[in-house]
Parts: structure tokens; sequence; C-alpha cells
């Protein structure tokens, strides 16, 4: 799919949705001074477009149920395609891997894990080093508190093509 041209109100509208995605659809189009039609056909083009791809509720997990947040360095026992495959692959039957990133430099995989406990999680790491899935070292870091999570995307920073534009 070749890409769209976004425009200023196409970004207004981003950002705004990045911060509060439950605005309803009439308040989103005052906020960005159109009226409801064309608001929802651009909304409806950025979703065709893959550029918005859903919409969520932050929950203060905390608030609900027991639990404790973990990012792992994950390392792999080599770097032929096929393990890569298969480690990704084996991670994504993992409900409690909320997100996974493929790295560059000395790491191969940044997990965010969300579970009960530390025994649930290390029964996670344990199940995954039995399915022999290309997992050779993997380091632990516990989050002890939050300190800054932003809903919203820098856009104003993304799209700064240089100093003229300031």
């Amino acid at each position: 799919m070749a890409p769209i041209k976004l425009d200023d109100r196409d970004i207004k509208i981003l950002a705004i949705l990045s911060r509060e995605g439950r605005i309803s659809k009439s308040d989103l189009a005052k906020r960005v001074n159109l009226s409801a039609t064309p608001c929802w056909e651009r909304l409806s083009r950025l979703e065709k477009a893959g550029i918005i791809s859903g919409y969520h509720a932050d929950i203060e997990l905390r608030n609900v149920a027991p639990q404790v947040s973990v990012f792992v360095m994950a390392e792999l026992d080599n770097h032929r395609a096929a393990t890569f495959q298969a480690f990704e692959v084996a991670i994504a039957g993992y409900d409690e891997i909320l997100s996974c990133w493929a790295l560059g430099g000395g790491f191969d995989y940044l997990l965010h894990v969300v579970t009960r406990d530390i025994d649930s999680y290390q029964r996670l790491i344990d199940d995954l080093l039995a399915r022999r899935a290309g997992l050779a070292r993997y380091f632990t870091y516990i989050v002890t508190k939050p300190v800054k999570h932003s809903a919203g995307l820098p856009f104003d920073l993304l799209l700064e093509t240089g100093p003229e534009t300031k």
C-alpha cells in the first residue's frame, strides 16, 4: 500500500486520538475545525491506511490485581533467520509478554512481561527455555515503580524537519 500524504488536520487528529482515544467523533470534528462527515472520512482513511491501528484504555493494573512488570533483555543462541523466526513464534503464544522489540546492538530482543508474581515470571522463562526456541541468555529487570508513561505521541518533534520550521 502506498503511503498517504498527511496534512496538518490529519496530524492534529492523530495527536488528539493518541491522548484521548475515547473522544467522540463530534468533539473530534470540533477540535480540528471540521464538520462531522469530513472528519469521519479522514478518520476512516487513516484507519484503512494502517496509521490508526486500534484504540485502547490505559488500565491502572495495580488497582485491579497483584502483578509484577518485568523487562527482559534476550540473547539468542545464534543469528540464523530460522532461530529468530522460532523465537518470535514461541513468544507470540504467551499472553504475559505484552510487547517484544527486535533490537540492533548487544541484545537481540527486549520483552515487556506482566504477570502475577516473580514465580509465575520464572515459570514463563523456564517454559520458554524448555521449548528450545533459541533463547541463550536473558537478563531480568523488575520494575519497582512507574516513573513516566505518555499516551500522547510527540508529533511536533517527530515531524520537525529542521531549524527553519521553528
